[in-house]
């Protein structure tokens, strides 16, 4: 099922109650969503725990608190921490009907939405940004990756990002638990395997859908992207602007298309980057769009890697891209038959398999090409017979962050889930399923939200059925990569087809948005499109900057030396660096 790779991350709630951190499943199942490991969340979880008042690599001075309203808002702002560069970061909220469409169901219930902005120079709008998901933290975002972005897009305008409702720092939090000791001791079952484990993964899809159905209650029904998208014209009103300016990535693509879909006369500058097939999302079923180029990816991976040669480990087991790949296919069904045993110490032992290759290691390396000498180099090293930072990397279980179920209830309330859809015996299911997950080497990973989708009973309260041909205030900017392995070219166009005038900007290269390589191409036409509104007047072809398997000891700094004559560009590359290094953790 397209979701695009986005998913959990870190917020900040501001009423009180602390820090959050928010993850779906420890199952591979939702692996591929997810921005952060497991790992770097509860490191960065406890980090929020001892020192409330700080966030990794931000600083916060306590005389910045004071807060304050600017001429034309009616929300209230105070400061909250600042980037590694010293700039200044301001949080809110702003509180928003349950039900955005009939005020009559809302009762007076609301979610809470918290807010963060980075003010631009010279700036007299703000850009509203969505980093994915669903279920992304604007704030975690923000926090971490603001610097870069505000780099990228320049100080004509404030940057704001937030908790979509029921993420995070939002509240009430959709979630699946009343506890977290209910979370762990109830958690999701194995499911990559499409028939062996299909029984155990349907018995308990029918526990887990009335677990969220309980937990949400009433709110739980208004957890859906025609929702979110309302929500983003309360925010921008309680910011006096009339005008949507968007820039949303990977699921952030659905809610910007949602929104020009809702309201096309307020969508001035829109940007869609890493496109999911919104017909799909919303109307489908089995989606056999979204992994369309993941193994053209992972072909690419082999071929840049044989280009590498000595810059690339895993070069010397092969003389040419099919030959690596049948050794790394051959290893992996050898780990499925034979696990292999790895013992560090008493705290670290465990199993390498097929799965921590296939539904973990190469899945994730694939949307983030950074992560391809790493891999290559664990791979070598596997191949050799070493098998200890494979293991390190991709075999340690990791332990299941506190909360958060936003992408299932997102995910299921938005598309076509339930009875009304789907066959609800276990047989006829895998009669949809097995040819839908063999049609592809990573399809196992989508396997278990299937089992949710068809047993869904939150009852849908949305009737968004997009259209074609729509006609926004302004046209759209289309971004995508040429390889995307979960959000693929031939979904931009499906968009590019939506939406009159919009027009599409392809780094040809690999990876899961623009943000996945650096191109100073790409980002001048994201500065000339917030700036003037100019959209190519054609597809339009950037390249990317740099190698995906750079000489060693060859710094950014270096490399943008050698590429770029102009200042302001070699700083916009740098900012590209740490986003494509920093954005899925």
């Amino acid at each position: 099922m397209n979701t695009c790779a986005g998913g959990e991350a870190l917020a900040m709630d501001f009423k009180g109650q602390g820090f959050q951190v928010a993850s779906n499943a420890r199952s591979s199942t939702y692996r591929r969503w997810a921005p952060i490991t497991a790992g770097a969340l509860l490191i960065a979880f406890v980090l929020f725990r001892l020192f409330p008042s700080t966030t990794p690599g931000i600083s916060e001075s306590r005389d910045d608190l004071t807060k304050h309203r600017y001429s034309g808002e009616s929300v209230e702002w105070e400061g909250c921490g600042s980037l590694k560069n010293g700039r200044q970061l301001e949080c809110s909220t702003v509180s928003v009907p349950i039900d955005q469409f009939s005020r009559d169901h809302s009762r007076n219930e609301t979610f809470t939405i918290p807010l963060v902005r980075l003010r631009g120079r010279h700036a007299q709008q703000n850009i509203l940004l969505n980093p994915g998901g669903p279920g992304g933290s604007g704030i975690w975002f923000m926090h971490r990756l603001g610097e870069q972005l505000s780099t990228i897009i320049g100080e004509d305008l404030h940057l704001v990002a937030f908790d979509p409702r029921g993420v995070n720092g939002s509240r009430p939090l959709a979630d699946c638990y009343p506890d977290d000791e209910t979370r762990h001791s109830r958690g999701p079952v194995r499911d990559q395997r499409v028939v062996q484990d299909s029984a155990e993964v349907y018995a308990w899809s029918k526990n887990y859908v009335q677990a969220c159905a309980e937990t949400m209650g009433e709110y739980g029904k208004y957890l859906n992207t025609p929702q979110t998208a309302a929500d983003m014209n309360s925010i921008i009103d309680a910011l006096g602007q009339d005008d949507m300016i968007y820039w949303g990535f990977s699921y952030g693509t659905i809610l910007g298309q949602t929104y020009a879909g809702l309201f096309p006369e307020r969508s001035r500058r829109i940007i869609i980057d890493g496109v999911n097939n919104v017909f799909d999302w919303y109307g489908g079923l089995l989606d056999t769009e979204d992994l369309v180029d993941s193994e053209a990816v992972f072909d690419g991976f082999l071929h840049e890697c044989i280009k590498a040669q000595k810059d690339c480990p895993l070069a010397r087991f092969g003389s040419s891209k099919k030959v690596l790949r049948e050794r790394i296919l051959s290893l992996a069904s050898t780990l499925r038959h034979d696990p292999l045993n790895v013992y560090i110490d008493n705290k670290r032992y465990g199993l390498l398999d097929d799965r921590a290759l296939l539904y973990n290691a190469i899945p994730t390396a694939l949307r983030k090409p950074v992560m391809w000498p790493e891999l290559a180099e664990n791979l070598a090293k596997l191949l050799d017979g070493n098998a200890t930072d494979a293991f390190l990397a991709y075999g340690l279980e990791r332990p299941w962050p506190p909360a958060g179920d936003a992408q299932q209830f997102v995910m299921l309330n938005d598309g076509a889930s339930g009875a009304q859809h789907w066959p609800q015996d276990r047989k006829t299911m895998l009669d949809w399923l097995v040819p839908f997950i063999n049609r592809n080497i990573f399809a196992p990973t989508e396997l278990g939200i299937y089992y949710a989708k068809q047993q869904w009973v939150v009852p849908k309260t949305h009737n968004y059925v997009p259209s074609d041909s729509i006609q926004t205030a302004h046209p759209l900017l289309i971004l995508t990569m040429t390889y995307d392995p979960v959000c693929p070219l031939v979904s931009a166009r499906s968009a590019q087809r939506a939406f009159l005038g919009s027009q599409i900007v392809e780094v040809e290269g690999y990876g899961h948005c623009s943000t996945a390589m650096p191109s100073i191409c790409l980002a001048h036409h994201v500065r000339e499109f917030l700036k003037n509104g100019t959209v190519p007047a054609t597809h339009t072809r950037c390249h990317v900057d740099g190698s995906y398997f750079p000489r060693k000891n060859h710094s950014a700094e270096a490399m943008a030396t050698e590429l770029l004559a102009d200042v302001e560009d070699r700083k916009i590359y740098l900012a590209q660096v740490e986003l494509a290094r920093n954005w899925l953790e």
